[in-house]
């Protein structure tokens, strides 16, 4: 017996033994970046080559291996999508129906690649049928993409199992990836690609042919721009369309189609015809029906659907005076009648590899792969025309020693061997010629071989020198593609442009009176800041409810539509809509909900801000200034610091200031609370939009007690004391008139002693 043991090295089964020690942020980034090449290359962004990402193409050459061509009856979907996950593509089977749908539908693809019976889905935002339910064919538009796989004109490769076989690229001659666009998210990187018009792109790929250092202004002569499914029209300028067309990313502005439609007596109605692309029909109605529910556009009063297999929004105006562009404006601003298409052309390249790519890189990519495609079509031909020369050659000679071949064939037990000697033929030729029936090789004519040898010899001379000739490839390529361009000639129902090309600057700023229903109002707001507004213009003086122990501090007539300024004592002011104060039933709600105003900070004016008007600003220490409302206005909880305050100085007066086209006439009179007035012209005031301002008046004790701006035509007028009403008015203010900072002298007889002008 041997006692020598024979020792083998065998795997551990210890799973603990197979760890690796590496750092893991070093491991986790290996194993993400596979991923994230794996997401980029072999999932989400499409192949500039077919435009296809690989769900597509899979899809495309299932249908095509079950014969589903345009001219065939249709299959169910189901057995589609089963051919597709089982033998492509092992990923859920919902995902692969919808890629499906997708490729169906022809509100989302231009020139759809699949011919669906059934429920597709529709442009409201409905879901497909389950696809145990639809059917499917190609359309001859896939069929023209799939062009030239039985040609070799593009390599099969492996599928994941190794038990089948798929093409790497669709070798077809339509461009794809710029006629129905693509759009997929990666890792790191996106792609979003419109559809385009077939017809100009293929302009624009002649033009490269012809002239290949065309530059981009003459293929964007010819391309104008997307051309969407859904149609509607580009608005953007030409510049900026080219700008995004040369680097390849960019934005552009697509509105929807409309018409004014008269009904008579002077009503009319807008009518939407075309939406922007990927624009759910359904959400847009729910999104303009919350606008007239929400009263956001008064002026709309009502949107109704009446769409059948084409789009009609009908718009109903709130009356016949509405400007009809001004309520699609508007419309534009605050719905998804108007939206931003962001282009992004990042593909894959022939090697695989993602790079954004401007138009004319894009195009002259795509042309170099249809030169390959050509290039490996004519090798197949030429080698099949080799094929059938090489048997031709040997009918030829059967038919010239009909009978010899005829006597060989029924005497010899082995006849092809002697028959190869005899006659110098291949073992192919042999084989082709004991293959045919005896009835064949009467029939063979001498005058038909040599017609179609003849026929296949001078089109392998002409198929040697397109190989051997780039020229000639670009004219062949040329020829195809003008041949193709027929099919998709802007004169034909599929191929005429659906979206239009008009300039328009962006929509108009929407008047507040368009967003906000304009009622009259009376606002009240109490001495401890609670306010509200009653519908109507009230009496000002009513009995007004209010909290015990509060009462009223302001009131006053206004319209939802104006803006309110609140003046607070340390020179801060706020705005708010009138049409966001509460009802006036109850007492209303503390302004401090709304507005950020600090405790101890007292309100010292709420007024009407009249746009474009200006008021005077002035604080108890005598300073102040010309503000215009424009400057002031500020729609944020914590308002706008406008006058500056220091040693202990409040802002006390805030007045309106008359507009005038003569301002020599108007004047500023001071007061202060030493009883000392002066009068000045408005002219010596600075006009800021922030700071102390100026000396109005000096004091020695105490500070201001008002200022007011009057007509010095009209005099100075101040309300008598007293429930009367009355006012008195001293018309020669000449004792007052000084200049802006002085002290002052004491008051016209009869001047309030509460040294206020009201």
């Amino acid at each position: 017996m041997n006692d020598i043991t024979e020792r083998t090295d065998t795997p551990s089964d210890d799973p603990f033994d197979q760890i690796v020690d590496a750092p893991f942020d070093a491991a986790l980034s290996e194993r993400y970046l596979i991923y994230a090449m794996s997401t980029i290359t072999a999932r989400s962004l499409p192949d500039l080559r077919d435009g296809l990402k690989p769900v597509h193409r899979r899809l495309l050459w299932a249908m095509r291996l079950l014969k589903l061509d345009p001219a065939s009856g249709y299959k169910k979907c189901a057995r589609v999508v089963g051919d597709v996950i089982g033998k492509y593509h092992p990923h859920g089977d919902q995902s692969v129906y919808d890629a499906m749908v997708r490729l169906a539908q022809s509100f989302s693809l231009r020139y759809p690649l699949v011919d669906g019976q059934g429920n597709f889905g529709n442009i409201d935002g409905d879901n497909a049928a389950a696809y145990r339910y639809t059917e499917a064919r190609l359309t001859k538009t896939a069929i023209e993409l799939m062009a030239g796989l039985d040609q070799n004109g593009a390599d099969l490769k492996p599928t994941y199992n190794d038990e089948d076989e798929e093409p790497e690229v669709m070798p077809g001659l339509l461009p794809n990836l710029l006629a129905n666009g693509a759009s997929g998210i990666a890792v790191g990187m996106a792609s979003n690609i419109p559809s385009h018009n077939v017809a100009e792109i293929l302009d624009a790929a002649t033009l490269l042919i012809e002239n290949p250092s065309a530059q981009h202004a003459d293929i964007m002569n010819i391309i104008k721009g997307p051309d969407f499914a859904t149609g509607g029209i580009l608005v953007d300028s030409k510049e900026v369309i080219d700008a995004a067309y040369e680097s390849g990313r960019g934005a552009m502005r697509v509105r929807a189609k409309w018409h004014k439609e008269e009904e008579g007596r002077g009503a009319w109605v807008a009518v939407v015809t075309e939406i922007p692309y990927q624009v759910t029909k359904g959400k847009l109605i729910e999104n303009i029906a919350n606008l007239i529910a929400d009263k956001k556009l008064p002026i709309l009063a009502d949107i109704r659907d009446e769409s059948d297999d084409k789009i009609r929004l009908v718009l109903e105006p709130k009356n016949r005076a509405v400007d009809p562009d001004l309520l699609m404006d508007s419309l534009f601003r605050l719905s998804d009648l108007e939206n931003r298409f962001s282009l992004n052309m990042n593909v894959l390249d022939a090697n695989r590899s993602p790079h954004v790519m401007g138009i004319g890189e894009l195009l002259r990519h795509w042309l170099a792969h249809q030169i390959e495609v050509l290039v490996r079509k004519s090798n197949y031909r030429l080698i099949k025309i080799d094929d059938r020369l090489e048997l031709l050659g040997g009918y030829i000679i059967a038919f010239l020693n009909l009978d010899r071949v005829i006597e060989i064939i029924r005497n010899e037990d082995e006849p092809k061997p002697i028959m190869m000697a005899e006659f110098n033929l291949t073992d192919r030729q042999t084989e082709a010629i004991l293959n045919m029936r005896l009835r064949s090789l009467r029939k063979l004519e001498e005058m038909e071989l040599k017609t179609e040898q003849e026929t296949l010899l001078k089109e392998r001379e002409e198929l040697v020198k397109l190989i051997d000739s780039p020229a000639r490839q670009r004219t062949q390529l040329k020829r195809d593609i003008a041949k193709l361009r027929k099919n998709y000639a802007q004169d034909t129902i599929l191929g005429a442009r659906r979206t239009l090309l008009v300039e328009a600057s962006a929509p108009r700023e929407i008047p507040l009176e368009a967003m906000i229903e304009k009622e009259s109002i009376t606002v009240i707001m109490s001495k401890r800041g609670w306010i509200k507004a009653m519908k109507g213009h009230a009496a000002l003086d009513g009995d007004f409810k209010f909290k015990e122990g509060d009462g009223p501090a302001f009131a006053f007539h206004a319209q939802t539509t104006d803006k309110l300024l609140i003046a607070t004592a340390s020179g801060r002011f706020y705005t708010l809509g009138a049409d966001k104060l509460p009802g006036a039933r109850g007492f209303g709600e503390p302004l401090g909900t709304m507005v950020d105003i600090e405790a101890g900070n007292d309100i010292i004016a709420l007024t009407n801000a009249q746009i474009n008007g200006r008021l005077l600003l002035v604080s108890s220490n005598g300073k102040g200034f010309i503000a215009k409302v424009d400057d002031i206005i500020a729609e944020t909880r914590k308002g706008r610091q406008v006058v500056n305050q220091k040693g202990g100085s409040r802002l006390k007066v805030v007045r309106s200031v008359p507009e005038l086209s003569d301002n020599s006439d108007v004047y500023i009179a001071v007061i202060g609370e030493n009883r000392k007035l002066v009068v000045f012209p408005i002219s010596e005031m600075p006009e800021l939009a922030k700071g102390q301002g100026v000396m109005l008046q000096r004091y020695k004790d105490g500070g201001l007690s008002d200022a007011i701006c009057f007509k010095m035509s009209n005099g100075l007028s101040w309300a008598m004391g007293g429930d009367s009403g009355r006012t008195r008015t001293e018309s020669d203010m000449s004792l007052w008139r000084t200049a802006r900072g002085a002290a002052g002298r004491l008051p016209p007889t009869g001047f309030p002693k509460n040294g206020k002008f009201d």
